[in-house]
């Protein structure tokens, strides 16, 4: 329990300083500095598995499945992996949402900072009740594996035309019809006075559908990490640096996300991967080194195959 307290006030924070020192004043984030947070919370990623063999190493965390120190920091490593390529998902419609709502630049990074808190609540809890699904119920990883085969064949038969209109969505239209919302900017606030009402700005309306579309997201997240490991900590941890590195890896990736347009295809490899490794959980147990070497490999290959594929069309 030391352990879960001492990881989230260190988290909490982050946050602080994120939003109180390091982004006090709103500002455009340039792609360098983008690209510097997003090479620092990679860095700590693997520092922090590091962390974890010796936490585990001494038993400093309860181990209900008795994992190696070296098997634990190997799993972290690997859900870490799949929750940061299936993050790029996300980006791409943040950059829409950014993009039909108008957001300036210099606002971006607050509307992130504060989906990211949403984010990390529910993400703990979809964690939480996902844990007990699957130690309660065993069958429950079967029904898991069958939803992300299912997702990775419905994202690999999505029609080119099919894209996704913020404005147009379900979140949106009823939004509406429950908090007055004006198009006008006002700075970097979330809600105005006009005319004696307290409206929504943009901003606010954007958070709203990230937040959501998060939660989507995390429908298929969240069952693919469990395929890896169903301790909590591993869970969670991995699930909250990869959450944290988002919004970086946004900034460094806005201006460039035609060039990764062939990564979609690593990500259904991944899903696909761990679909079926779960139908498999209870008969054939995959070698920790194969389920990180195909995840890494995926998205090296995904990650390869882009950037040439770019530079061939330019």
């Amino acid at each position: 329990m030391t352990v879960w307290i001492l990881f989230i006030a260190a988290i909490i924070l982050f946050l602080a300083l994120d939003l109180g020192v390091f982004n006090k004043t709103p500002h455009i984030i340039k792609s360098r500095e983008a690209g510097i947070w997003t090479a620092i919370w990679v860095t700590l990623s693997f520092v922090f598995s590091g962390l974890i063999y010796w936490l585990y190493q001494h038993n400093y965390v309860n181990n209900p499945e008795n994992y190696t120190p070296a098997i634990a920091s190997m799993k972290f490593i690997t859900g870490y992996l799949i929750e940061l390529s299936l993050s790029v998902d996300n980006i791409f419609i943040i950059a829409v949402i950014f993009s039909s709502f108008k957001i300036p630049q210099k606002y971006q990074h607050r509307v992130l900072f504060w989906g990211i808190l949403g984010a990390i609540l529910f993400r703990g809890l979809m964690i939480f009740f996902g844990v007990i699904l699957i130690n309660k119920f065993s069958w429950m990883t079967y029904v898991f594996g069958l939803f992300l085969l299912f997702t990775a064949a419905k994202m690999l038969f999505k029609k080119e035309e099919e894209q996704f209109n913020p404005k147009k969505s379900f979140v949106y239209r009823n939004l509406r019809k429950v908090v007055p919302i004006t198009m006008h900017m006002d700075g970097e606030h979330f809600f105005v006075k006009r005319r004696h009402i307290t409206a929504a700005t943009p901003l606010f309306v954007a958070l709203v559908v990230i937040e959501l579309m998060d939660v989507l997201f995390a429908l298929d997240s969240v069952p693919a990490i469990l395929a890896i490991t169903p301790d909590p900590f591993l869970v969670f941890s991995s699930n909250i640096f990869a959450i944290l590195g988002l919004r970086s890896m946004y900034f460094f990736l806005a201006h460039m996300l035609d060039k990764f347009k062939l990564l979609e295809y690593s990500l259904i490899a991944i899903l696909t991967f761990v679909g079926i490794k779960m139908l498999f959980v209870h008969s054939f147990k995959f070698p920790e080194w194969a389920s990180l070497g195909f995840i890494a490999l995926a998205l090296l290959v995904g990650i390869v195959a882009s950037l040439y594929s770019s530079k061939k069309e330019e």
